[in-house]
């Protein structure tokens, strides 16, 4: 079943090396094929759903219902007829609904249809014509740090 292969022999053979190099490597491929995993799929919270509490993970999440406490995810999306009270953390955000809270991020995208009431703190951000927006913006190189450790970080520089 398991025999010693010529690969680890030290002395330079010429046609068993190449031969046994291309059976490696062929194995090799096979391996790393089956590796790479897909991306799963956004988590969907559907439009009948009321979650209270927070939400946290490291993947997308799509929110239909409504959620009464913080969200930090991957990519977000809030529906056009979805409620987040809480504040909102993640790389890239787009918002379709209504928030009331905090948002940090990356990438915040707010559409025609969005109604945010709380304050913005981004790297980039998008609002559409049409959006319904109260509160203040700030750009910052990392917003998804902690408001304390922003606030330590410009004190230093001053």
């Amino acid at each position: 079943m398991f025999s010693k292969s010529k690969i680890n022999d030290p002395s330079p053979t010429g046609d068993g090396a190449k031969t046994d190099g291309a059976k490696t490597s062929a194995a090799s491929v096979d391996f790393k094929a089956s590796t790479p995993m897909a991306k799963p799929a956004a988590s969907l919270l559907s439009t009948d759903l009321l979650i209270t509490g927070n939400i946290k993970t490291t993947g997308d999440v799509q929110i239909e219902g409504q959620v009464e406490g913080d969200i930090r995810a991957h990519l977000l999306t809030i529906g056009e007829g979805a409620t987040v009270r809480g504040e909102i953390v993640a790389d890239d955000v787009v918002i379709n609904g209504r928030i009331i809270g905090r948002v940090r991020g990356l990438k915040v995208r707010l559409t025609s249809t969005a109604r945010v009431e709380g304050d913005i703190i981004h790297k980039t951000i998008a609002i559409e014509s049409g959006a319904h927006f109260e509160g203040s913006v700030q750009r910052q190189d990392d917003p998804l740090s902690s408001g304390s450790a922003a606030k330590k970080a410009d004190a230093a520089k001053t």
